[in-house]
């Protein structure tokens, strides 16, 4: 089930009606759990049988941390639940993709091995929920936290289905103690809910598969050499298009928390007006940022022992990062250019420490920031490294024989959408969308929100699924 359907809005309303009848707290909390499940079990019902798995072995992995006797134990648990869910996540993510690296490693030692293709499904969303339980047993054993009072709050947290999916990325310190008390919006927050939610799927349905899908899709699913303009016009509107996309469900899903009474963190700060790639790792996806720091980075030494252990630890935490996203080398590659990216930023703050840029440099390094984010676009989105380098070969200007593929149409309004984006990331770069939406006249925000909807309902959409369920 996705949001950007009527099965959703049918859904919706139904939970909605079910939340604020006169049930007891547990009830409300039961029935919130099974309709998650329910949520959940729309795109493939055994499928949820993992997340009991992952649901039962994390809790009571996280009660044997707490009653463990000596620091062997603790550890012996710890692993079991890593050990249960990365193997979980190996096997369906990258289970295929293993074994044909591993074939290519016998053939370059002159062994012939022709692995079977293991169609293997992937279960949406697993990336987002394993990390999600990962977290709960990972902050037990690191004395971060203490195991959820009761395994309904804790299943609560696993399953509930605004950020089950896509994220954010919860942490069990952010969502169980909501579960501890009775939670129903008030009028303020079904509104502000509300809005949220139109906001996000007018990002998803008019901006990311209305306007600048046909575009990307045009160029990089192609097999003819792009020229320059189609080079960089649709790699611009693929950094739209996933903007749009992956930010139109987290703020749907907070809008959607909201107006159930719960709070969800941010998960995107305007990063298309990010100046450097530390600052930009702050504002994109930043609940899986955070994790990475806390759970990568940080163990693997963060910034605690010399430049060489730091530049490694950056290295492996966006390599991870990059192979998080999807089995491929394509995603690997995207992320070894950030982490090459915020190797060189902390290089050059080093070599210049008391450098203080004024406005115009600013604004430049903002730019060259953005125009590098979107080269490693190009490898997050090409299928291939062969269209990979076609797609670069256009943007340097060198493609032979260059073919056109980009409708009239598109050529007017891709600039203009992206401009738009980018001029709207530069306004709110220093504020939050929840002060923008409080800040502007009630009469300016009900034209905005009637437009919006309008839009939303002109365009109607496909249904397509968020570009983030593939990871």
């Amino acid at each position: 089930m996705v949001f950007n359907s009527l099965v959703f809005v049918a859904f919706f309303a139904f939970v909605l009606a079910m939340h604020n009848l006169p049930f007891s707290w547990r009830q409300k909390k039961v029935n919130l759990l099974v309709l998650s499940y329910i949520f959940y079990s729309a795109w493939n019902p055994p499928f949820v049988i993992l997340l009991w798995l992952s649901t039962v072995v994390d809790w009571y992995a996280a009660q044997a941390l707490v009653h463990a006797k000596d620091r062997w134990h603790r550890r012996l648990w710890m692993l079991i639940s890593v050990v249960a869910n990365l193997g979980m996540l190996s096997y369906f993510k990258y289970g295929q993709f293993l074994l044909d690296n591993f074939a290519s490693a016998l053939a370059l030692v002159g062994v012939s091995y022709q692995p079977p293709h293991m169609n293997i499904v992937l279960p949406v969303g697993i990336s987002f929920y394993t990390f999600a339980t990962m977290s709960y047993t990972l902050d037990v054993y690191l004395r971060r936290a203490t195991p959820a009072r009761n395994f309904l709050d804790y299943a609560l947290f696993v399953t509930f289905f605004p950020h089950l999916v896509a994220g954010p990325i919860m942490r069990p310190t952010e969502l169980v103690p909501q579960f501890a008390e009775p939670k129903r919006a008030n009028r303020n927050q079904l509104f502000f809910g509300l809005a949220l939610m139109t906001v996000g799927l007018f990002e998803k349905i008019v901006l990311a598969d209305g306007f600048l899908s046909p575009v990307v899709e045009a160029v990089y699913d192609s097999r003819r050499p792009p020229g320059f303009i189609d080079a960089w016009l649709s790699t611009f509107a693929f950094s739209g298009q996933i903007f749009c996309d992956f930010a139109g469900y987290s703020t749907t899903a907070i809008g959607v928390a909201l107006c159930l009474g719960f709070a969800m963190p941010d998960n995107f700060c305007f990063p298309y007006a990010a100046i450097g790639f530390s600052d930009f790792w702050r504002r994109w996806h930043i609940t899986l940022s955070s994790w990475l720091r806390d759970y990568v980075y940080i163990p693997l030494g963060g910034n605690r022992h010399g430049a060489a252990r730091t530049y490694a630890a950056l290295m492996g935490t966006m390599l991870l990062g990059g192979l998080w996203h999807g089995a491929s080398w394509t995603f690997i590659i995207w992320g070894g250019l950030h982490g090459t990216y915020l190797a060189v930023e902390r290089f050059a703050r080093r070599m210049l420490p008391d450098f203080k840029p004024q406005q115009a440099t600013l604004t430049l390094l903002g730019v060259v920031t953005f125009l590098l984010v979107n080269v490693a676009w190009v490898f997050f989105r090409a299928k291939t490294f062969t269209r990979a380098w076609d797609i670069l070969q256009g943007m340097a200007g060198v493609a032979a024989n260059p073919v056109p593929q980009i409708a009239f149409v598109y050529l007017i309004t891709t600039p203009v959408i992206v401009a738009g984006l980018l001029a709207a990331h530069a306004y709110l770069r220093n504020r939050t969308l929840e002060q923008a939406i409080a800040s502007a006249p009630p009469a300016f925000l009900t034209v905005v929100w009637a437009s919006l909807a309008a839009a939303i309902a002109a365009e109607q959409g496909s249904g397509d699924a968020f570009i983030y369920f593939q990871f």
